[in-house]
């Protein structure tokens, strides 16, 4: 959002506007040239001592300072919806947690913990959606010593960007020395349009994965409790191209359908197979089984660095909806306990389509 050039310039916002959605206009004197104009727009997610910070919708932390603005306003919580199913942040995170669940959870308030040894952050983090019943230092030293009573790191799971998303929340974590080291993002769409797409041959659905569809899993060494969080989920559907003989399937897929939703993940291409359209039969002929048992809506998580992946889902009518974040907590000191980082060969990467 931007400010208009014939209004009049005005900074009307203040401290008691932290946690609001702002745009804010300042004079950026490192502009090549000096004294720039630069406009922000984020969630104000604190002002102390003359400085501002804005969080942007990817998580970006911006500081401004209160000398430096020309003008500023409180903008709607919410930037319009340009495609996709209507949906707030908490419905999704609920509906992508029940579809990769972990292995042991626990509430505290309305945060879950959630761990599996280690088999990817999403399911070795804490998801807090509301109130913890607990102040925010006691919170968070209790999610610290539950994931260190089990060998592993702190990890929470926070978004930006959205309806009812955390910006306050990630900004208090960063000031208490929490790091951010994995974003990603929730992309949703309608799934009629993914399941219009042709459909070869062959392609095999399955409500378990196999030795074949693991074969091709981005994860290797897949462990059993590995493969409790590939098989959670209300319906949870394994889709499969077969490969030449004695090699493993040319691409491979996975679904959950959860009411009106269907999450798509592990959408796998062989490297001698792709360019070939496998990557959306798979989406397609998993869609149709959603469809089947009533979904009308789509939801995928993409990481912001894979470009193929990206292309791939907006032309299939896709579009963020939120960030999100994984931040590590620091360390608790427990030489009694070893403490395995998460395990698998990419593990700072959630089940994506890895190429076109």
């Amino acid at each position: 959002m931007e400010f208009s050039g014939g209004a009049r310039l005005e900074v009307r916002i203040n401290a008691a506007d932290v946690g609001k959605r702002v745009s804010v206009r300042r004079v950026d004197e490192a502009a090549p040239g000096g004294g720039k104009f630069t406009d922000t727009v984020g969630v104000l997610t604190s002002w102390d001592d003359g400085v501002l910070v804005i969080t942007r919708r990817t998580g970006e932390q911006v500081r401004i300072a209160q000398s430096s603005l020309v003008a500023g306003k409180v903008v709607p919580a919410a930037p319009a919806r340009r495609r996709g199913p209507a949906a707030s942040y908490a419905e999704l995170a609920r509906v992508a947690a029940r579809g990769w669940q972990p292995v042991e959870r626990e509430l505290l308030g309305e945060w879950e913990l959630r761990a599996a040894s280690g088999f990817t952050r999403r399911a070795n983090s804490v998801l807090p959606l509301g109130d913890p019943g607990l102040p925010l230092d006691e919170a968070l030293a209790y999610v610290r010593d539950w994931y260190a009573a089990r060998g592993l790191p702190a990890y929470a799971q926070l978004a930006t960007g959205g309806e009812g998303t955390q910006e306050l929340l990630c900004a208090e974590l960063e000031r208490r020395g929490w790091t951010r080291e994995v974003t990603a993002e929730l992309w949703t769409g309608a799934l009629a349009p993914v399941a219009d797409r042709e459909i070869p041959g062959g392609i095999v659905l399955a409500r378990a994965a196999d030795d074949g569809w693991l074969g091709r899993y981005q994860r290797k060494g897949v462990s059993e409790v590995a493969l409790k969080v590939l098989a959670s989920g209300p319906s949870v559907w394994f889709a499969t191209v077969p490969g030449a003989a004695g090699e493993p399937p040319a691409a491979i897929g996975r679904c959950v359908v959860d009411g009106r939703w269907a999450g798509f993940a592990a959408v796998e291409v062989a490297p001698g197979s792709r360019r070939r359209g496998l990557a959306s039969a798979v989406m397609a002929a998993l869609a149709r089984q959603a469809l089947d048992e009533g979904a009308s809506a789509a939801w995928l998580q993409v990481e912001t660095d894979n470009a193929g992946a990206r292309a791939l889902y907006a032309g299939m009518g896709f579009g963020t909806h939120h960030t999100y974040h994984h931040y590590r907590g620091p360390d608790v000191p427990r030489p009694d306990v070893p403490g395995p980082e998460l395990s698998g060969p990419d593990a700072s990467r959630d089940e994506t389509y890895r190429s076109p």
